[in-house]
Parts: structure tokens; sequence; C-alpha cells
């Protein structure tokens, strides 16, 4: 990407410079248009669970930005040794997902592959004056997680026999639960920032908001919610790849207190699928914030830490 000329517009209010979630065009002045794409693999056997997880990842970005889905397109690559059936499975779980964020599927394009692979390019609309971004965390503010962490961990236990990949799965269920109603909330109570947490962990998409906004962060590990089993899990070392590559981009740029073992390091580099959000808010409208998604059923909102003044970097302590 860096070897591509980068073409600058007066109407784009995000665009590359930030690794934020999605870009933002400002249309008029009253609105702005989100634009993002997103499409992977299947992690479980279950085609209309995948299709309702994939979809519900590719609309967390328009959400992370602050907007309302307006409209969204399926991409899909499918083999055909597979039965028609099967697609049919996946294409119905994820209209009914986009359905759900009250936005129009308005088609999209397949081709074939050697395995299957299924998401959305997926579009919404944003007043240019509410757009949240990963840049606008400042000294003061708390940092709020809207879903447990433990994603990835999962899954591997799922592929390991550990656990079902069935609908009862609480990952599973946490993949499928759009972030509607944290981004009402948001915009109700205002904050200063947001990003999703998807495949860069907890601690790479907070890096990234951290070095965007110019700021520090520091988390307080006893804080944050997790799944059941995810610590005695990674302990065993059921830890997807993406978590050592995780930590291998970022770890110059974060510093553990003495006592954190390193299987609660895998859990806050562990890649998330459909992840939750995560937000930076002033200290004073942070519990107001948490209360107000808790009552909108969002029940593993909390504060996990805060944002200080001094140079990109993330402390977390036990």
């Amino acid at each position: 990407m860096r070897s591509i000329p980068i073409i600058t517009d007066e109407r784009e209010l995000v665009g590359l410079s930030t690794s934020d979630d999605a870009s933002v065009i400002k249309l008029n002045t009253d609105q702005a248009i989100i634009q993002s794409l997103d499409f992977f693999t299947p992690m479980i056997d279950d085609p209309y669970l995948f299709g309702q997880i994939a979809a519900t990842n590719s609309l967390s970005d328009i959400y992370a930005m602050g907007g309302k889905p307006l409209s969204a397109m399926n991409i899909v690559g499918f083999p055909t040794c597979l039965e028609p059936e099967v697609l049919e499975e996946i294409l119905q779980g994820g209209a009914e997902k986009v359905k759900e964020a009250g936005a129009i599927l308005a088609g999209g394009h397949t081709i074939e592959d050697d395995e299957p692979k299924y998401g959305l390019s997926a579009s919404g609309l944003v007043h240019p004056d509410q757009v949240l971004t990963n840049a606008g965390a400042k000294p003061g503010d708390r940092l709020v997680l809207t879903k447990p962490l433990g994603i990835g961990i999962t899954i591997t236990a799922m592929r390991g026999g550990l656990t079902s990949d069935t609908e009862d799965n609480s990952a599973i269920q946490e993949m499928v639960t759009l972030n509607k109603d944290a981004v009402e909330v948001m915009q109700d109570v205002g904050v200063n920032a947001c990003t999703d947490v998807t495949g860069f962990g907890l601690l790479g998409h907070l890096w990234e908001m951290v070095s965007a906004s110019e700021v520090k962060a520091e988390l307080d590990f006893s804080n944050i919610l997790l799944l059941p089993e995810v610590i005695e899990w990674a302990e065993m070392g059921l830890v997807p790849g993406g978590a050592y590559r995780n930590q291998d981009y970022i770890s110059e740029h974060m510093h553990f207190s003495e006592e954190f073992n390193e299987a609660k390091k895998d859990i806050l580099f562990d890649p998330q699928t459909s992840g939750g959000l995560l937000i930076s808010v002033d200290a004073i409208n942070a519990q107001k914030l948490v209360d107000k998604l808790q009552e909108k059923g969002v029940n593993a909102a909390t504060i996990i830490g805060q944002i200080k003044a001094g140079s990109a970097k993330i402390k977390v302590k036990e």
C-alpha cells in the first residue's frame, strides 16, 4: 500500500492515513457516506451461522465510524465441489443480519474459488459532525470495551473439539451480535474515539488508536471480561497464529507488568472475529456510557483502562 500514491480530496473526511475502520466521504452539509469491505473463510462448519458472523463483522466497521448501515453487497468465493444449498444458507444468514441492521441488501458478486469466502461491501450514513474515528482519544479519557475477549482462542478450541461450534456457544453468540445498540448510545452520550476490535486483537487496535491520537494508554487486565475457559485454553497453547503475528508487529510498543504471564498476553493479542467496540470517552461520561450500554443490553460493556498524555505506547497491568 505504501507504494500506491495517495490522492487527496477535500470531500474525504477519513482516509488511509490513520488505518481507520472505513473511509468517510462528505456528500453535503448533513450527510457523509461510510464505505467498508470485509470477507473471510469459514471458522465454523455451520454455513448459516458463518453467513451471520461474516455479515455482522462487515457491518461493524460502519458502526465503529458512528454511522448507520444503508446498503450492502455480497462478496462470495465458492468452490464447485460444494452443494449450492451450502451457499444458499451462507447468503441467508448474511441477509438476515443486513435486514436486522436496517440496511438494504442490493446484490453482489460471486466467483469460483478453492474454498468458501463470504463477506460484504457495506455503506452507511453519518452526519459529518458525528463521524467517529480512531484518532480522537484524549488524555484523561477512559477506555470502554463492549464485548468479552477470547473469540480467536475459542475458535481454536472448537477446531480441537474442546467446545461446540453451535449457536449456543457464547463466542458465536457474541460474533452474531451487531454493534448497533452500542453506536446509538455512543452518539447519545458523546465519545472522542472508537474502533472495532477484530483481526489485530485488542492491543493491535488500541495501538492504532494511540498512534493516530498521539497519546499513550494504560490497561487493567483485571477489568477485561473474557469468554468462558479462555485462560485455560490459552495456557494449553490453543492460540491462533494471528495472535503471535500481532505480537511481533507491535511488541516494541508494549509494556507489561512483571507478574503478567504469557497466556494473558496471548489473550490481549488474540485476533477477534466480529468483536466489540473499543471506545475512548471523557472520564466524566465514562460510567454514564457504560450504564446506558448495559441498559440497551450491551452487558459486557466495561471500563478497561485510560488514556494519558505522552508518546504512543501501551502499558498493561495485572
